[in-house]
């Protein structure tokens, strides 16, 4: 028992300097206060850090004292949540969501905005042209549920009542709660879908805009395109914007999947995720205020500037906060 203190006494001799630095900058870092640190205790930490773990393994494998195993389990378990674990609290963490990794994953996924974003407007172009001219498109292209009585037997008195008249809001709010639950789910499965090697993905996107286009020919054969589009834009512009960066976020990891380079597929997937999962978790809140938009907004302004105004105002809200510069783009 002797020789087992004498044992414990010299090992604490040796080592306690590196135990009693490591606490002492952990003391000092925690409470909130790692501003405090500077950059060379910064540095410090993790090396002090793994001379306690190394400690604490020849303790164990010695049987020591267990009072002296017990401090240094303590002692690495703090080091540990400081090192490798997360040191901001919930409102830092949202905080920094919407100042950085939110705008940064988007921005990161600029291609892939851009190829979806060019497959919606070639759809939206197409569905229009399909529709102006043939009407018989339109049933088509349109999902049944979508329409609500809105197709090209329809009389335009009846088609601008969904746009203006009071009588009308109870079908208006049905029709727009359907193309804004459709828009949702399409915005979602884009990303869900992604890892199908984007094929889902592009088809979800392209059936948005075929739909699209043909809503758009049938009130502009009304002479009423003008109107329809401020209709749509006073919340598609976020709705839509929304489809994309979810489409982008889909593509990502689809083309991980597709071209794993050195990688697993299952590994590229992973690390493509990361980026993809940032985007979306911002996606779920433009839809959110999408749905603001289009219960409030859309269905009590019937001013055709104004739907226009705020279609506009909302793109170029959205399009300052990804693009204003910030520290570094996400691996």
């Amino acid at each position: 028992m002797k020789d087992l203190q004498l044992k414990s006494q010299r090992f604490r001799a040796e080592r306690e300097g590196d135990w009693r630095r490591l606490e002492a900058l952990l003391a000092k870092a925690e409470g909130g206060r790692v501003t405090r640190l500077a950059d060379d205790e910064l540095l410090e930490l993790p090396v002090r850090y793994r001379a306690v773990v190394s400690s604490l393994s020849v303790a164990r494998a010695t049987s020591l004292d267990a009072n002296l195993v017990a401090y240094l389990e303590g002692l690495a378990t703090r080091g540990y949540f400081f090192v490798y674990g997360a040191r901001t609290n919930p409102a830092d963490r949202v905080k920094r969501f919407f100042r950085d990794d939110w705008p940064l994953a988007v921005r990161s996924l600029w291609r892939e905005c851009l190829a979806a974003a060019a497959i919606l407007v070639i759809a939206t172009i197409a569905g229009y042209v399909l529709v102006s001219h043939d009407p018989d498109w339109y049933g088509s292209i349109m999902p049944g549920g979508m329409t609500q009585g809105r197709d090209p037997t329809a009389t335009t008195a009846y088609l601008r009542q969904a746009l203006y008249d009071d009588h009308g809001r109870k079908g208006l709010s049905v029709f727009a709660t359907f193309l804004f639950t459709h828009n949702a789910q399409v915005s979602i499965l884009a990303f869900a879908l992604g890892f199908a090697f984007c094929i889902p993905t592009a088809a979800l996107i392209a059936e948005t805009g075929l739909s699209l286009g043909a809503l758009v020919a049938l009130y502009a054969s009304r002479g009423m395109g003008f109107q329809i589009w401020g209709w749509l834009l006073i919340h598609g512009t976020t709705e839509l914007l929304a489809c994309v960066i979810g489409g982008a976020a889909g593509f990502r990891i689809g083309w991980a999947v597709a071209f794993p380079g050195d990688r697993t597929r299952l590994e590229a997937a992973a690390t493509a995720g990361r980026t993809a999962g940032a985007a979306m978790g911002g996606v779920v809140i433009m839809l959110i205020v999408a749905g603001i938009l289009e219960g409030v907004g859309r269905q009590t302004i019937r001013l055709d500037w104004a739907r226009w105004a705020i279609g506009a105002g909302m793109l170029v809200l959205w399009l300052t906060y990804f693009c204003l510069p910030r520290r570094a783009a996400p691996s």
